[in-house]
């Protein structure tokens, strides 16, 4: 009885087993999968047939396959390429950003033409009825066509315009179908190319398709087969044209719209959206998956995702790219070349899957606060997209409109009459908020909207909401929390004013410069970086050369010790752009003169005293405005920059271009 209980139980796991790898193989076919999964699947099956079901490379098998199928091969959404629609949803969402919306606009109008175009096709035949026939049939299923009597008038006919598809006899005189099919894919490789012969052989067909024939048609010509082979080609070109994405990447301080600006493009060209963050991913396997030979071995989160939203061309949006890891455990960074690059990202080979996944069709969107931080190689494959720091007025307008109505709606005083007057706005943002973007602004009129919750429900009497004015803004807020240095208190010797660009906005620094005793030694203190203690010498050394030309003593630095300081040491900081700010503190203190505060420098001085440019102008504008300075003087090959920045930028500032130290001084110290 044992023995008939155990044969029993094998015959029910051998039933159990085949009916798993028949259901398995009708998946497979409904799947419809490209030839090299297909193929892959195959071998795979093949093999489960001759693994005993209870071993564990069974159940990995048969995991992997099931996973295979489940991917959408063949799965995407069509774009809505409402041009009007999509700027509605932008402008809605979103204040300001005009070069960020103008972009997606023209990715979908460029989606549109393509959709929209003819498609061209030549019919080269040296028999003028056989022409004539297929013009006629093909014209007539809607498509532009154009002829040609034999190969080397339909050679010249391709260098004078652009065609998609190429319709061509085999035997013909001059130049027959094989020559002119090598001929037009080295002049134009995108065009497609069939045969059409009355001498059909293996060989023959072969060796066409060999060298690039898209399709091989026999004479006399099935109509039915020409159509379909037509039709097919075309949305093969369509798809190909209506996948295929930009790679952008939105860089721009904390709290500026790049994340949510995603969301909006993805609602605007109704595509799925995925956000995963790449902060702090350190392992390869996590982008890219694991091989197989592992143990609980997965697909990578690229895939993962695409399987879980079960269409191959979402908006994909890979947040933080400047903050990933990089140690012994491999570098990400470099598997974003091969899933970032539009040439490569067609066959992209996860770890897990061991074949190639289209991801052509995805649209990349990554975000980083400061691109300088990215590899070369990877910067040159992102459009880059610079996401500018908020002035005050634009964050007013953000608050009153956005801001305000989604704070109160959230802490239920939408119909309770609360309003916000210009100047409590305007006190949240100059007293309460030290940011380029929007993030610390929403969360103190939160604070606001709870705190006058909890007055209005305590009132006797349910007293109404009260209007929410400046002096209110204090007493719910507490005292200012930050006070600006102002650029304009008064004048100092060897104290100037310098602007400086952070990764959270532009800034106000002072730099000053005290002389004493000493043995030569130039004292830099503040925390300062390499490149800016370099700029540091680079001002004393100038100085020093060109003494008698700002009235200085030649000798001044004999038995002398210049220290430089920039406040707020516990801050690190580098770049060049302090190189003017320090000579002309320098040359206020070596000569005596005080230096006007609400004169705000920023340049890189050269030995022979040259200014180059700098960058961040938009950023230290706005801190020259924020600081009340009244001149701000910049290089004179930041001309474009400045020219190119709009009057609110420039409004109460007095924007002066310098070309060398010389020019400055006198503006700088009275």
């Amino acid at each position: 009885m044992a023995l008939f209980r155990k044969s029993t139980k094998a015959q029910e796991e051998t039933v159990e087993e085949s009916q798993d790898l028949s259901d398995l193989r009708s998946a497979v076919a409904k799947a419809r999968l490209p030839e090299a999964a297909a193929q892959t699947v195959a071998r795979e099956l093949e093999r489960l047939e001759k693994t005993d079901s209870s071993s564990p490379e069974y159940t990995i098998g048969l995991n992997y396959i099931e996973y295979l199928v489940s991917l959408p091969w063949h799965g995407f959404t069509e774009d809505n390429l409402d041009l009007g629609r999509a700027e509605a949803i932008l402008e809605a969402q979103h204040f300001g950003l005009g070069h960020v919306k103008e972009r997606i606009l023209e990715y979908l109008a460029v989606r549109t033409l393509c959709g929209l175009g003819d498609f061209h096709i030549l019919v080269v035949d040296d028999e003028p009825i056989a022409r004539a026939n297929l013009e006629y049939i093909l014209r007539k299923e809607g498509y532009r066509v154009s002829t040609a009597g034999n190969g080397a008038e339909a050679l010249e006919r391709v260098k004078e315009e652009g065609f998609e598809l190429i319709l061509t006899d085999l035997k013909m005189e001059k130049m027959d179908g094989i020559q002119l099919l090598e001929s037009v894919k080295q002049l134009a490789p995108q065009t497609d190319i069939v045969m059409i012969t009355g001498y059909a052989t293996v060989s023959s067909a072969v060796d066409a398709l060999k060298k690039g024939a898209a399709h091989y048609l026999p004479k006399p010509i099935d109509l039915e087969e020409l159509r379909a082979t037509v039709s097919q080609i075309r949305e093969k070109k369509r798809f190909m044209q209506m996948t295929r994405s930009p790679i952008l990447c939105f860089s721009g301080p904390p709290g500026t719209g790049k994340t949510s600006i995603g969301r909006s493009i993805a609602e605007a060209l109704e595509r799925k959206f995925v956000r995963i963050s790449l902060a702090g991913v350190r392992d390869e396997a996590d982008l890219r998956g694991h091989r197989r030979t592992y143990v609980g071995a997965m697909a990578g989160r690229i895939i993962n995702e695409i399987k879980r939203l079960e269409v191959k061309n979402p908006v994909f949006m890979l947040d933080e790219i400047d903050k990933i890891g990089q140690d012994f455990r491999g570098d990400p960074a470099s598997v974003l070349l091969e899933i970032l690059d539009p040439e490569q990202n067609s066959r992209f080979i996860d770890h897990y899957l061991d074949i190639p996944f289209d991801l052509s069709g995805v649209m990349f969107i990554s975000t980083a606060n400061v691109v300088e931080r990215l590899p070369a190689p990877l910067l040159d494959r992102l459009e880059t997209i610079p996401f500018h720091g908020y002035t005050e007025r634009e964050k007013g307008r953000i608050a009153r409109s956005y801001l305000i109505p989604r704070q109160l709606r959230e802490h239920g005083l939408t119909h309770s009459g609360v309003t916000f007057t210009e100047g409590a706005v305007t006190r949240i943002i100059r007293d309460y908020t030290l940011e380029a973007g929007l993030r610390s602004l929403e969360r103190e009129i939160a604070r606001v909207c709870r705190k006058l919750a909890r007055l209005i429900l305590q009132a006797p009497g349910g007293k109404d909401a009260p209007e929410i004015d400046s002096s209110l803004v204090e007493r719910l807020l507490g005292p200012p929390r930050y006070r600006y240095e102002p650029a304009g208190s008064g004048r100092q010797v060897g104290v100037t004013t310098g602007l400086v660009w952070t990764e959270f906005g532009g800034e106000i620094i002072s730099v000053e410069a005290s002389l004493m005793k000493g043995s030569h030694q130039l004292i830099l203190t503040g925390s300062l970086g390499t490149v800016l203690q370099e700029s540091a010498q680079t001002a004393l050394s100038f100085i020093r050369s060109h003494a008698e030309e700002f009235g200085v003593d030649p000798d001044f630095f004999q038995g002398h010790d210049i220290h430089i300081h920039i406040p707020a040491g516990a801050v690190p900081k580098d770049g060049p752009s302090a190189g003017i700010t320090m000579a002309m503190a320098l040359v206020s203190l070596l000569t005596g003169r005080p230096a006007r505060r609400d004169v705000a420098l920023s340049g890189e001085l050269t030995l022979s005293g040259r200014i180059l440019p700098v960058g961040g102008i938009r950023e230290k504008l706005l801190a020259a405005q924020r600081s009340g300075a009244r001149t701000v003087i910049f290089p004179e090959a930041n001309r474009i920059d400045v020219e190119g920045l709009g009057d609110d930028l420039r409004e109460g500032l007095e924007v002066v271009l310098a070309c060398d130290i010389a020019s400055v001084a006198d503006r700088v110290l009275a």
